[in-house]
């Protein structure tokens, strides 16, 4: 009698569960991995950060007399929807920074996300829906990329810190690009990804992202170096490696490379991408000429809060930049940081829309994430609410009531 008690007291074995349990049983594991999973959070707390901006920006359009699909569509955004429909070859009215014809200028713009926009039309969507679809997606893929930053960047608190830098990019000023018919959550995702992959040495994923980024900005030059420099590293340091890092260091570069020898060739000159950028919008790199005056008369004259604030926003990030490589944040999201600012610094034209070209240089958040990590809930939660109210409210007067920060 003891004995058949003793018997039933043991576990059940692996025979004793019913086959058709066994799925169920095992969905059930995945949920639970789910619901502790640091992925499915940070996708919702994006999609509430940009959410809330977007209807902020409604908002503001509808009391000027706009529209929200006016203003997600606006500016560069008109091309790229004129591009995923026309192509390059057959675009209409193309017109110089002189208001002049000028055929050359789509070739300004990268095609991964026009392409990508027409893709998407494929299953029956127009263009607008299908480019912000596009958008939506890809920064629900940079939000589980952060998290994988954030576990390199802090090892006991690394999950918190990628929700404080998914809170922190989505809400940062001039993140509402990233709601956009534009290509910064495209790039974005991809170069966050690329750098996931040259911390945890996956050398040939790294160079694929950065060949796919080099097809949708110019920015990626800065990310292409940094990829190929780790993996010449890994390959001298670690034989192991060497096969994979060679190879990832060699498909890096082939998007930008491809994409500017194509519009090369096309022209008919060597700078040929530069000399459509200089003639449609007289934008050229002058070494940060054009961005120290700006900054020097915004600062020393009667300017709006804008104005002012874009350059205070500037600054601290290049301040960010220095606490970044004090606190050694690993050397290729630093170099990453850096290099973004210096490459948006250094480059003349349009000085109001600074904040939007170094929005992809994400690492200059870091040390304000870890900052945040250490500190109370209600503190991180406090501090980071303040952030994105004050980065929605810039986003959506930079589209409503400022002309040229877009």
């Amino acid at each position: 009698m003891l004995r058949e008690v003793d018997d039933l007291d043991q576990p059940a074995g692996p025979e004793t569960v019913p086959r058709e349990g066994r799925p169920a049983r095992a969905f059930g594991r995945v949920l639970d991995r789910l619901a502790w999973s640091p992925y499915p959070r940070a996708i919702l707390l994006y999609l509430v950060i940009r959410t809330a901006s977007v209807q902020l920006l409604d908002l503001l359009a509808a009391r000027r007399g706009g529209t929200l699909t006016d203003r997600l569509t606006a500016w560069d955004g008109q091309w790229y929807l004129r591009l995923a429909v026309h192509g390059y070859a057959d675009l209409p009215g193309t017109l110089d920074a002189a208001r002049q014809p000028y055929s050359d200028a789509p070739m300004a713009f990268f095609p991964l996300y026009p392409k990508l926009v027409e893709a998407v039309m494929w299953v029956g969507l127009d263009v607008v829906t299908a480019a912000l679809t596009v958008s939506v997606l890809a920064g629900l893929v940079l939000a589980c990329g952060l998290i994988r930053i954030g576990r390199a960047v802090s090892a006991d608190r690394g999950d918190r810190t990628g929700l404080l830098l998914v809170t922190l990019w989505a809400g940062a000023p001039m993140a509402i690009v990233f709601s956009m018919a534009y290509t910064e959550a495209v790039f974005c995702a991809l170069a966050v990804w690329a750098l996931v992959c040259v911390l945890e040495r996956r050398w040939v994923w790294a160079g694929t992202c950065a060949f796919a980024a080099g097809l949708s900005r110019s920015t990626a030059v800065v990310l292409v170096a940094v990829v190929v420099v780790a993996a010449l590293i890994a390959a001298f340091r670690r034989p192991e490696e060497r096969g994979r890092a060679l190879a990832g260091a060699v498909v890096a570069p082939l998007g930008v490379a491809g994409y500017l020898g194509f519009v090369a060739y096309r022209t008919g000159s060597w700078t040929g991408w530069q000399d459509i950028e200089l003639r449609g919008w007289n934008t050229e790199f002058d070494f940060g000429v054009e961005t120290w005056d700006s900054v020097l008369a915004r600062l020393t004259a009667d300017e709006s809060v804008f104005s002012t604030l874009t350059v205070l926003f500037l600054l601290g990030a290049v301040a960010l930049a220095v606490v970044a490589a004090c606190l050694r944040v690993p050397w290729p999201l630093t170099l990453y940081g850096v290099g973004v600012l210096l490459l948006a610094i250094g480059t003349r034209g349009l000085p109001d829309a600074k904040i939007r070209f170094i929005l992809p240089a994400f690492p200059v958040l870091i040390p304000i994430a870890i900052g945040l990590s250490k500190r109370r809930t209600a503190t991180a939660v406090v501090a980071a609410t303040a952030w994105v109210v004050l980065g929605a409210w810039f986003s959506a007067h930079a589209l409503t009531a400022w002309r040229y920060a877009i």
